[in-house]
């Protein structure tokens, strides 16, 4: 037994064998071999080499949320964003031709990358009536809501990001948010009126401003960019490529913009501050496996989660993007401390990171849940025809909206359809008790062709039901989505 005492050839004392190392030992990356406690060099080696894999792995799972905001500011600089006065926007709202994680296309978005290095503190100005919208680190983390969730409480404002340890100017009666980042991501939304993106776009077209604050006296016009049917790439890479953005981060951020724990595990690998990223043969090798592993493990986490705090409902296959109902992935309070499968999987499936939609808001913000399998446990089957009840009174103060993605780019579904997606504000079929049935399937319904979704045969699928304004039947459970069954 582990902990027992034997006599040894060599020691004056009973020696503890569970203190002690065989001369070989088993286990799952070979047999290793020992002298007297000393590993071999082949055995040394074996070893390397898979703590080399081991923190491959883990710089995956722990750095989506940067490799992902790089994707982002990448994907904006294709569309020429490469000015913070110069916005990205829906004006024809985000169809499938973009690749963005789990976006939507029941708002109008509008965008803005800040460099704090490049510009210095920057301005934003925010209209009266804009939607939810949020300023997020280059580690994607929270800085400070803007519209209705932020300060401004839909009033409109104007809101200065400033860097670390800004001591400059700070004028009455702007919001002011410090960001430990250089680079930082801005996304407005806008809500449809009379179901058209119409007044939403001459909102932030006419009344969003970004500009550097020392440029206050005379601001760049903006230069609005459509979004809307471009076929840019946001998403962050799942081959070698992620370690060389994730590298481009550490490169540009400040030393501070991550903790010590982190640096290290990244210097591990080779990713430091101030040193170029170029692994040799064996380490390129190494990570090659780690990213594919990594990427895996991410798409196990996500498609098929393990723990029941995933789970909305005991009897549902639907799933919380948010697991624990905390922007920051604390579990507990921090009191459990990271869920961190809870945050490689929200980074992993979408972006944007806001307590306004993870926290109990009634009326204000949004709640999600999303579904990867039909009610039998199954991937969802784009040659299928499927089903979904949602039951009357959708617990929606604003609107309710289903969209489907594609699982391989976790983006909008691209298929016949250019906008994948239903809502309430759409003419739907409505059952008689004001229960509503979606469709899904690849080919349009005889019946419901209205609520119909369309599926590509030989792809999977994925679908999120977005809440807006979510009430409290929502929060309570007392009000629940079915599941996604076999029609």
């Amino acid at each position: 037994m582990a902990g027992e005492s034997e006599s040894m050839a060599g020691y004056n004392t009973p020696i503890p064998t569970s203190v002690m190392t065989p001369d070989t030992v088993s286990t799952r990356i070979g047999e290793l071999q020992f002298a007297d406690g000393v590993p071999t060099p082949e055995t040394t080696q074996t070893l390397f080499d898979h703590l080399d894999f081991l923190r491959g792995v883990e710089a995956f799972l722990n750095c989506i949320p940067a490799a992902s905001l790089e994707g982002l500011r990448r994907g904006m600089l294709q569309l020429g964003m490469d000015a913070c006065h110069k916005g990205g926007i829906t004006d024809r709202l985000l169809d499938s031709n973009p690749l963005l994680l789990t976006g939507n296309c029941d708002t109008v978005y509008a965008f803005a990358m800040l460099d704090l290095e490049r510009d210095g503190a920057t301005v934003v100005e925010v209209p009266p009536g804009c939607g939810p919208g949020t300023v997020d680190d280059a580690w994607f983390r929270f800085v400070v809501d803007m519209g209705m969730p932020g300060p401004d409480r839909g009033a409109g404002g104007t809101y200065l990001i400033v860097p670390p340890g800004y001591d400059g100017e700070r004028p009455d009666g702007w919001f002011v948010a410090e960001s430990p980042s250089a680079v930082n991501f801005l996304i407005l939304r806008g809500f449809l009126v009379d179901g058209k993106a119409d007044a939403a776009v001459t909102m932030f077209t006419e009344g969003v401003k970004v500009y550097p604050f020392s440029e206050r006296n005379d601001p760049p016009a903006m230069e609005w960019l459509s979004a809307s049917g471009n076929e840019i790439n946001t998403v962050h890479a799942n081959d070698f490529t992620f370690y060389e953005e994730v590298a481009h981060v550490i490169a540009k951020e400040p030393i501070g913009v991550i903790d010590a724990e982190t640096r290290g595990l990244l210097a591990s690998i080779g990713i430091t501050k101030g040193a170029p990223f170029a692994p040799d043969k064996r380490m390129r090798k190494i990570l090659t496996d780690a990213v594919a592993v990594g990427n895996a493990t991410a798409r196990a986490l996500g498609f098929r989660p393990r723990e029941d705090g995933f789970r909305i409902y005991p009897d549902r296959r639907w799933l919380n993007p948010f697991p624990g109902g905390d922007y920051q992935f604390l579990r507990d309070q921090g009191a459990g401390g990271r869920f961190l499968d809870g945050r490689t999987t929200f980074f992993y499936l979408a972006t944007v990171n806001t307590p306004a939609m993870a926290l109990k808001m009634v009326g204000k913000g949004s709640q999600y849940a999303y579904a990867t399998l039909d009610a039998d446990g199954e991937p969802l089957d784009g040659a299928k025809t499927y089903r979904m009840r949602l039951p009357a009174d959708a617990p929606a103060a604003d609107f309710w909206s289903v969209t489907v993605y594609d699982p391989q780019t976790r983006s909008e579904l691209q298929t016949g359809q250019p906008l994948p997606g239903r809502s309430s504000r759409d003419a739907l079929v409505y059952n008689d008790d004001g229960s509503v049935d979606i469709v899904f399937g690849p080919d349009e319904p005889a019946r419901l062709a209205t609520n119909w979704l369309q599926t590509v045969a030989g792809k999977g699928w994925f679908t999120l039901l977005r809440l807006y304004g979510p009430l409290e039947a929502w929060f309570d459970g007392t009000w629940k989505p079915g599941d996604i069954e076999v029609d």
